[in-house]
């Protein structure tokens, strides 16, 4: 009889994307082979509970398992190698893999893998490193920006001098790109806080929208563009997927063309993208991978302008949404790795990156 990999699916969390993690947490526990591992449903509420749910998978992606689930610890101390209930801390439920499913902020930003990394017990994808600078944008930017990496022009704000001198950051806009612009949270995902601006009027409200979710903003000249990703899997030796494309039934893709719109928006999987263009945008891609140090998997997104064709680096997302809409499996099944061997091999990277941190 085999021995099955005992491993933590996490899930929920704390930030705007809450909800999202829930579905992608569901899609992956239903895509994990159940002969090769046993699956523990750690979730954390919106009020940063630690629970440990044992029903029926399916209640996860509504919400409603929060009802039934019992307050959890998952100490950072490795001599526990687990977690245990509050209500029984003497029986420790031994894990030997953690498969964070978390998005956004205290979760996709380098916490909760500070506490994996405290605990000794292996985890799937980036470490604290990049999952940090990922998540932030205005820093991942300036990474880019070092290496000489193609990106569109933007500027960084915190919201204190925005309140302080809103003047001066909207002239600072104007003579450096003008409108129209977008205007975003510096870490959040999900296009969640993001806006338009056509005007100094509505800049300012996009500014006070965008303040809702970060005390960082991100203000980005607009570009006539095309949306590109392309998902990236391994640890020294990342490889690069085919292409795909976002077509938005909005104007822009935001959360609700993400998430609500009934499927309007298109993923196109593969994207129409001539050879030596698809090339660019694959190396690219590996490349800002290992600007911020990634491993596991990331998801690159690109805008590439028409009419050019020039390629900029929008953002890398540490955690991709893992969904049955989402790009990142999408594009690996294109590539001919299926969804359930994704898995397995994210699982095999993370014990790579787990003995190679503990040489």
């Amino acid at each position: 009889m085999v021995n099955k990999m005992r491993v933590a699916v996490l899930f929920g969390g704390q930030s705007g994307e809450h909800e999202v993690s829930l579905i992608s947490a569901s899609s992956v526990i239903n895509h994990l082979d159940k002969n090769k591992y046993e699956i523990y449903f750690l979730g954390i509420t919106k009020g940063g509970q630690w629970k440990y749910f044992e029903g029926d998978a399916k209640r996860i992606q509504d919400g409603s398992w929060e009802a039934d689930a019992r307050p959890a610890v998952f100490p950072g101390d490795p001599s526990f190698g687990g977690f245990f209930l509050t209500e029984a801390p003497d029986r420790i439920y031994k894990v030997d893999m953690v498969f964070p499913v978390l998005h956004g902020p205290r979760g996709e930003d380098g916490t909760v893998q500070g506490l994996l990394e405290l605990s000794g017990i292996p985890y799937v994808g980036c470490g604290v490193l990049a999952s940090s600078t990922g998540m932030d944008k205005a820093a991942s930017k300036a990474i880019f920006r070092s290496l000489g990496l193609p990106q569109g022009e933007y500027v960084s704000v915190l919201m204190e001098d925005w309140k302080e001198n809103s003047r001066a950051v909207a002239e600072l806009v104007e003579g450096s790109f003008g409108y129209p612009c977008f205007v975003k949270p510096a870490n959040m995902g999900s296009s969640v806080g993001i806006s338009k601006a056509r005007s100094r009027e509505e800049l300012a409200a996009a500014m006070e929208y965008a303040g809702r979710y970060d005390s960082k903003i991100i203000i980005e000249a607009l570009i006539d563009c095309r949306e590109i990703e392309c998902a990236v899997l391994g640890n020294n030796r990342p490889k690069a997927s085919v292409l795909g494309e976002i077509i938005p039934s909005k104007e822009f893709y935001d959360y609700e063309a993400k998430y609500n719109d009934g499927g309007s928006s298109r993923l196109l999987v593969p994207a129409v993208v001539d050879k030596d263009k698809a090339e660019e945008i694959r190396d690219l891609a590996v490349r800002a991978y290992r600007a911020l140090c990634c491993s596991g998997l990331s998801r690159v997104d690109f805008f590439m302008e028409k009419g050019t064709g020039r390629v900029y680096i929008n953002e890398v997302n540490t955690l991709p949404g893992f969904t049955s809409i989402s790009m990142y499996p999408k594009l690996w099944e294109a590539s001919g790795i299926p969804y359930g061997e994704l898995l397995d091999t994210l699982i095999e990277l993370a014990l790579e990156s787990y003995k190679v941190k503990r040489r």
